[in-house]
């Protein structure tokens, strides 16, 4: 005689019921596709970053050269952290990269040259533009050489502490002295060196010394790398809030300053990038 078959239970079965009509009754939910919100934070910082840029540029435009400056400054410090953000929330991608390249050639390449043009370029002769095309073509190839070298895995491993060439912010930085001094005369009343600063010639020659500099196969301290010994970290700490109590006080003054000490780096970059050379050399020699 077989068995039959035992019913379930009614609570199991009342329970089973009401599962079922509340998956019946809840919406479909369909899957999102796409990069999370991470991802798009260093995206956003570079688009902001260019609106900056931009931005200068109009302020250009209405001969507000202080905040036309400025605005191409917050351009530099969104740039440096953009890509630090990016590998710190691991959101570091193909677009973001050439994204922040083009971002990089207008706010340093075509925006300062766009700027010095007006600041004392305009009314010195049709031939006053050819500096500002020649900085903002050698800001173009600094950039294309720096996106074309992402892809070599045979550099020695010294040469990551160095950039090959000026860094774009810091070009355009360097590039702008003039206006950065000009707006400090202009503020201190110093009549001589603001005639000096608004001169034809010291835009020229820094525009020209600039991309040189970009294309130059100099190198030049990244300071990614860059390791401190430990009895100089507290004086240089010290040493960076004071220049920070002096930018806020006195911003364009301390930013001129800047531009000379970055100049006056270059020797002891290059020293200090061959005496690496010639260490690594010495230690692949074969010994006989």
């Amino acid at each position: 005689m077989s068995e039959s078959p035992v019913p379930p239970a009614p609570a199991a079965t009342g329970r089973r019921i009401r599962r079922r009509l509340r998956r019946i009754g809840r919406p479909h939910r369909r899957r999102v596709r796409g990069p999370s919100f991470n991802r798009l934070i260093p995206n956003i910082l570079t688009m902001l970053g260019l609106c900056s840029g931009l931005s200068g540029m109009r302020f250009a435009l209405e001969h507000h050269f202080g905040e036309a400056a400025a605005a191409l400054l917050l351009s530099a410090c969104i740039d440096g952290l953009d890509g630090r953000i990016a590998r710190m929330l691991h959101g570091t991608s193909r677009f973001g990269a050439e994204f922040d390249s083009l971002s990089d050639f207008v706010c340093f390449g075509v925006a300062p040259s766009f700027l010095l043009y007006l600041w004392s370029l305009d009314h010195s002769g049709r031939y006053a533009f050819i500096p500002c095309i020649m900085f903002t073509v050698c800001m173009a190839l600094r950039l294309a050489r720096f996106n074309a070298s992402l892809d070599d895995t045979e550099k020695p491993e010294y040469s990551h502490s160095f950039f090959t060439g000026v860094p774009a912010p810091a070009g355009a930085g360097v590039a702008m002295f003039p206006v950065f001094l000009g707006l400090e005369a202009d503020k201190m009343g110093w009549e001589n060196v603001s005639l000096f600063a608004r001169h034809p010639l010291t835009a020229i020659i820094c525009l020209v010394t600039t991309a040189g500099l970009l294309v130059s196969t100099l190198p030049v301290w990244s300071f990614k790398n860059f390791k401190i010994p430990s009895p100089f970290v507290l004086p240089i700490m010290l040493g960076a809030g004071a220049y920070a109590a002096i930018m806020i006080a006195d911003p364009w003054g301390a930013l001129a300053v800047a531009g000379l000490v970055y100049i006056g780096m270059l020797p002891f970059s290059r020293r200090s990038f061959h005496k690496l050379k010639r260490e690594a050399d010495a230690l692949s020699e074969p010994v006989e």
